[in-house]
């Protein structure tokens, strides 16, 4: 089965750190998002990936290449981005062949679900999960029989409260081809994009049978926000709360869970939980908590939580909640 991810958009609710890069390659619990998405498939047995790019896209590409050298990738150009029913029919040739059916995730997406199972689910599956705000959301409403019967973009009257999550497992490609090309053809917008939402209707009105499978946990890391819990939930997971080794910081004190990234230098500080740091930073004198701070930072002399710090970024001084981009520099001493 092949794996198509969409990482084109601008993620303009993670400003400022989609100014300098990707929404996808912002970090969370010592990766970044798309090397989570990546590394669960992956463990699913999944090898052959697409890769739909646009934004910063020569970025994506350059992540991929390095640090999954041995991935089967095929990159996509979308240009202009017109919704994510625009996105796959960009690059619909890439999989509409494939006798095993398509994983689509979203690339700002993490969810924690049996994946080995929902591909060996027969037929065509997508995942959802109870929300409180349906109106915000692509929703599925099921009949008796437990299949899908209709599935909508961000209605105004919600008549389910069970939301898309982005991960759909779609057992016949070219039949989806098929119906992202009458997207296309017919010009059928919502919310003046292409939604794979109106993709996915048109297969059930030609009777496709689609059901659901409900996901433990899902992480939409496109706002602050959402980021930050989902850095919390990922650190609490086993290999985070287990045998860490903390004896290079002496004079400091950490509360796990922590994801300290390599050659880091901290001292007189008190970190954790629910701290992620990247590589070479460097933390003195400071108390951090909840946050995640990227790679070639310097913290000084702060009381600091629920903070996003980008790479190469510095600051010094006073209690504050921040969301810094990259190559910030604040000195408040």
């Amino acid at each position: 089965m092949k794996a198509v991810i969409p990482v084109a958009g601008i993620g303009s609710r993670l400003r400022p750190h989609t100014h300098t890069q990707p929404k996808s390659l912002v970090p969370v619990a010592g990766n970044t998002i798309l090397g989570h998405i990546i590394d669960r498939l992956q463990a699913a047995g999944l090898t052959d990936f697409v890769f739909i790019v646009g934004y910063l896209g020569d970025k994506i590409v350059s992540y991929v290449r390095r640090n999954y050298p041995d991935l089967k990738a095929t990159f996509v150009v979308q240009e202009p981005r017109e919704g994510l029913g625009h996105a796959l029919w960009l690059a619909r040739e890439e999989f509409r062949h494939d006798p095993d059916g398509v994983l689509i995730l979203l690339g700002d997406t993490i969810v924690d679900v049996d994946l080995p199972m929902l591909m060996a689910t027969p037929g065509s599956v997508l995942a959802v999960k109870e929300v409180k705000t349906p109106s915000m959301f692509g929703l599925v409403e099921t009949g008796a029989n437990g299949r899908v019967s209709k599935v909508v973009e961000k209605p105004k009257i919600p008549k389910s409260n069970y939301a898309m999550v982005g991960l759909y497992k779609l057992a016949y490609p070219e039949q989806l081809a098929r119906a992202l090309e009458w997207l296309r053809e017919a010009d059928v917008r919502t919310h003046g994009e292409f939604q794979l939402t109106d993709a996915l209707m048109r297969l059930i009105e030609e009777g496709e049978v689609m059901t659901t499978c409900s996901v433990d946990n899902w992480f939409d890391c496109g706002r602050k926000e959402t980021l930050l819990e989902a850095n919390a939930r990922l650190l609490n997971q086993p290999e985070f709360l287990e045998n860490r080794d903390y004896s290079q910081f002496p004079d400091s004190v950490i509360i796990p869970p922590v994801s300290i990234g390599r050659g880091c230098q901290i001292s007189q500080s008190i970190i954790g939980p629910n701290v992620a740091i990247g590589d070479k930073t460097i933390i003195k004198s400071t108390i951090l908590s909840d946050s995640i701070i990227g790679s070639y930072s310097e913290l000084r002399s702060a009381v600091m939580h629920d903070c996003i710090v980008g790479s190469d970024a510095s600051f010094r001084g006073m209690n504050h909640s921040l969301n810094i981009g990259d190559n910030t520099e604040i000195d408040y001493s």
